[in-house]
């Protein structure tokens, strides 16, 4: 079964609104939500970035049946890995069991202007992303941890509060190399195209392991729904150009300047072009449609703009998500 998904998104909203925004989408029925977990807007005309984990426990306590993701969180640098478990199962026993920790490798805006270690190249970060993973396994099963690896220490680490229900993993993959490395070690697969080639990789690979079946592949498309097309293209061109560099090229930039210099020539026709814009909720719908073809089975949509989230979840989420569920069956 398709499920869908709606972001918070933490670089266009503020920690109270993610939290009232939270509780409207699952009164609208949304099936889950995810959350951004970044230090920085990729843009300035987007103008927030609170702390996810902090907005996700408000969101847990606040609401009951929707399923939460962090998505994603890097563990590498800006959070040591066995900061991220404790987050995580912190996280998981407010949510009774909802939470799923999303974990990826990062993006040079998010992490570099914390640690001020320097930017390591993918491989390296992927590397990295491994180890981290091995480290936050064992301290969710209840492990005390003593760990001297190539990139992380823990000495003597436990943690004391574990959930009742175990967090599940999700990672961040786009190709055959992360797949290789990450499938057996992951619950789940969050990708940023909906390409099925990577989706069929990563089921095989999983059975190559001999890990069961019925892993979730986790995916997000923006939208820019809007009574009027061209208000609805104009915001999109203004908070959501910088998508369209593809995350080869947004995980390298490392400042919002640097993104608004690298997408100054994106004219608001090529956003239209690449994001559904306006009140069609069928153009919507078809482009979620690549997704669930890939094999995606949790789609989440982000509503570009902070201050349009409650009248997409009032005007517009109950009949879109009609027609998704629709669509999908």
């Amino acid at each position: 079964m398709t499920r869908f998904g709606y972001t918070l998104m933490t670089e266009q909203s503020g920690p109270t609104e993610l939290v009232r925004h939270a509780i409207a989408a699952e009164e609208r029925g949304f099936d889950f939500a995810v959350c951004s977990d970044h230090f920085s807007p990729w843009l300035t005309s987007q103008g927030h970035a609170p702390h996810a984990a902090t907005v996700l426990g408000a969101v847990a306590y606040a609401t009951a049946d929707i399923d939460l993701y962090s998505y994603v969180t890097c563990p590498t640098m800006r959070y040591h890995p066995a900061v991220v478990a404790q987050q995580a199962a912190t996280l998981q026993i407010l949510a009774e069991g909802r939470f799923t920790l999303g974990l990826g490798s990062g993006e040079n805006l998010n992490e570099h202007i914390v640690t001020g270690a320097g930017w390591p190249n993918a491989r390296r970060r992927q590397a990295m992303l491994s180890e981290a993973i091995k480290i936050i396994r064992e301290l969710l099963m209840g492990e005390t941890v003593d760990h001297d690896g190539e990139y992380f220490q823990v000495d003597q680490a436990r943690l004391w509060d574990l959930p009742d229900i175990p967090v599940a993993l999700a990672v961040a993959m786009s190709g055959d190399e992360g797949v290789d490395r990450f499938a057996a070690a992951t619950d789940h697969l969050i990708a940023v195209q909906p390409d099925r080639d990577l989706v069929q990789s990563w089921h095989a690979a999983r059975r190559a392991a001999g890990l069961a079946e019925g892993g979730r592949v986790i995916g997000q498309l923006p939208v820019s729904w809007d009574p009027d097309r061209d208000t609805a293209i104009q915001r999109a061109h203004r908070q959501f150009r910088w998508f369209g560099g593809g995350w080869s090229v947004n995980a390298e930039l490392p400042t919002p300047t640097a993104f608004a210099a690298a997408t100054r020539f994106v004219q608001p026709r090529d956003v239209a072009d690449a994001i559904a814009c306006g009140p069609d909720l069928s153009a919507i719908v078809n482009a979620v449609g690549a997704y669930r073809d890939a094999g995606f089975t949790d789609i989440a949509l982000i509503q570009i703009g902070g201050d349009t989230q409650e009248a997409f979840l009032k005007e517009a989420a109950e009949p879109l998500l009609a027609a998704l569920r629709d669509a999908a069956a």
